[in-house]
């Protein structure tokens, strides 16, 4: 199998962002075409919900119509057309949404978006068509939506989320980097995950955590509350301060309860001799 130049840049990229990101910046002995694709990290800060683009179906829509619930957004950035590295992020997001209890339209939605303004709504209903029958489960309509759009509104929302990417002439493809984007309901970046997979539980705390612990239960809250994001780790990883607080109130409650126990049982003694 002969591998292009976009494409070992592409395996090149992907293998860089599986280190921490300190890394990346601190290297020095970057090919110059690969210091173009990069991912600016703007966590806390909103994307513009007036941007306008085309839906699979072939309708104009806002991005602003998708923020108008209580449901996290993951964004996927990419274009349907690519050889390989978009496929490889899409699947390995939709492998990760598989193995979580909640269903994309019901507790959160997930957003692609093509950086490739040629492409067009024929292109995002086929790519749509491919996930949807693919994921196991029913999707409605507004659950995963792949949208198309003109090379101004795709350039604002990438800026706003810092992904960084180039054309490369010679080769008619797209260079970018590999990572989905976890926004509030209200449009805030709330979290960035990189690579080519993506762990259940990554997924479902950076969704609990973008929406505030207004989706998911009661347990999953307090679970949350256990771990931590580590930029180093790439993952979310147990938080041993918050995870003794939890286990030092649980003991204080069952040493309640106990001494209750043996105190109204004394009580009772008391109340029968007497």
């Amino acid at each position: 199998m002969k591998f292009g130049y976009v494409h070992i840049l592409i395996i090149m990229l992907v293998g860089m962002y599986a280190l921490p990101a300190t890394v990346i910046g601190q290297s020095d002995k970057q090919p110059e075409d690969l210091k173009k694709i990069d991912v600016i990290e703007h966590l806390g800060e909103h994307i513009p919900l007036d941007l306008q683009f085309v839906n699979s179906a072939g309708d104009t829509v806002w991005l602003r119509d998708y923020f108008q619930d209580d449901k996290p957004v993951v964004l996927t950035l990419g274009y349907y057309q690519c050889p390989m590295l978009c496929n490889l992020v899409w699947n390995g997001l939709s492998n990760g949404l598989r193995n979580l209890d909640w269903t994309p339209g019901e507790e959160y939605r997930v957003l692609t978006v093509s950086i490739d303004p040629t492409e067009t709504s024929e292109l995002a209903k086929a790519k749509r068509y491919r996930y949807v029958e693919d994921f196991g489960k029913p999707i409605p309509d507004d659950g995963w939506l792949f949208l198309t759009g003109e090379e101004e509104q795709i350039g604002k929302l990438a800026d706003a989320v810092g992904f960084q990417y180039f054309y490369v002439d010679d080769k008619e493809e797209y260079a970018h980097p590999a990572v989905i984007f976890i926004l509030s309901p209200e449009g805030k970046i709330s979290r960035y995950l990189y690579g080519i997979e993506y762990k259940g539980n990554d997924l479902k705390f950076g969704l609990l955590e973008a929406s505030e612990g207004k989706i998911g239960s009661t347990l999953d809250r307090i679970i949350l509350y256990c771990y931590h994001y580590d930029p180093n780790a790439s993952s979310y990883v147990i938080f041993a301060g918050n995870l003794m607080r939890i286990g030092g109130g649980i003991t204080a409650v069952l040493l309640a309860l106990l001494l209750g126990s043996l105190w109204a049982r004394e009580r009772l003694k008391s109340k029968k001799q007497a």
